[in-house]
């Protein structure tokens, strides 16, 4: 597949069942709450994280608004945005690849530091889904809009349409058809991506939010774990966020980022949450060697971890200290 990067490119346990269900993963002489999850007694604020090197772009935007007394959900909206209206980032927004009959569809989903959440799914013509997603957490009773109403909720609330194919995308597209005609668009290490980011305020409140494409020439109405809360993106804000990247069905099958989030609630650190999550995925998967998921997550005082199945994954880092920078994230092959 042509892209920017070689890779950058049994019953339902509901959220009050899930600290006992998870139990048996927390460390024998785990604390619980808040400052177990941490793992630092030196809190860091304010942090923006975010996935893959389009990250650093979406840090810069939201630093600002970070170090000015405003709120992370300002912030990760409008870093995400960034990527969203750039042609080059191919797996996200304008310019992302489309499915297989040519159309850019896209998905998107934020939460706030109260609970609140919003997400879109299967939308086109919108250039900032990201923005739609926050006009359904505020204006709305309901979580997720997808598709045809979706696309009818962002026009009435101002949104423009406008055609998100661009030139480069467009000649992809055609080049995949006459090679693949009808066949299965490929599940591999290649053919995912998104950007997902998490954002910690001066207040100590934490958001994130997540926006994707999606899969590359996926089937027509595909929708990944990215619009999806829990599986793209989680944030307790008495705990900490996680967000993903990868193969979203994959990330579906184990409700990944409420994983890591319930998981650092257990009193593991960000890390080791993330290094338990992707074990969790790769049980539930058994093509995962074939796959690439990440996660990332943020705690309550600014402590970051990331872990992923292959090599490849990156994931950008704001913090006062050091700046805006590109970090490998550790892996399981």
């Amino acid at each position: 597949m042509t892209d920017r990067r070689s890779f950058l490119k049994t019953t339902a346990l509901g959220a009050a069942a899930a600290p006992a269900l998870l139990h048996g993963c927390a460390p024998a002489d785990a604390p619980q709450g808040a400052a177990a999850a941490t793992g630092s007694s030196r809190a860091v604020r304010p942090v923006a994280l975010s996935t893959w090197e389009h990250g650093l772009a979406a840090n810069e935007a939201a630093w600002p608004i970070l170090t000015s007394g405003g709120r992370a959900l300002d912030a990760v909206e409008a870093g995400v945005r960034v990527p969203e209206a750039d042609p080059d980032v191919t797996s996200v927004g304008y310019g992302g690849w489309p499915d297989r009959y040519g159309h850019v569809t896209l998905d998107a989903c934020i939460m706030d530091e109260a609970g609140r959440c919003g997400s879109v799914a299967f939308l086109r013509e919108i250039l900032h889904p990201i923005s739609v997603a926050r006009q359904v957490m505020e204006k709305t009773p309901h979580v997720m809009l997808v598709g045809d109403g979706a696309l009818d909720f962002a026009v009435k609330n101002g949104f423009e349409r406008q055609n998100l194919l661009t030139e480069n995308a467009r000649r992809g597209w055609e080049q995949w058809k006459a090679e693949n005609g009808e066949e299965t668009p490929s599940i591999s290490i290649d053919n995912h991506d998104t950007i997902g980011m998490l954002a910690l305020d001066q207040a100590g409140n934490l958001s994130g939010a997540c926006t994707t494409s999606g899969a590359a020439y996926k089937y027509h109405g595909r929708v990944g774990d990215s619009p999806i809360i829990g599986a793209g993106l989680y944030v307790d804000n008495e705990i900490g966020g996680a967000t993903s990247t990868g193969w979203g069905e994959a990330v579906i099958r184990a409700v990944g980022c409420f994983l890591v989030v319930e998981l650092m609630r257990q009193g593991h650190g960000p890390q080791a949450a993330c290094e338990l999550a992707v074990e969790r995925v790769i049980a539930k998967n058994p093509d995962w060697r074939d796959i690439q998921v990440g996660f990332l997550a943020l705690s309550k005082t600014g402590e970051v971890g990331s872990f992923c199945i292959a090599p490849g994954f990156d994931y950008a880092v704001y913090t006062p200290d050091e700046g805006n920078r590109l970090v490998d994230s550790g892996s399981r092959l």
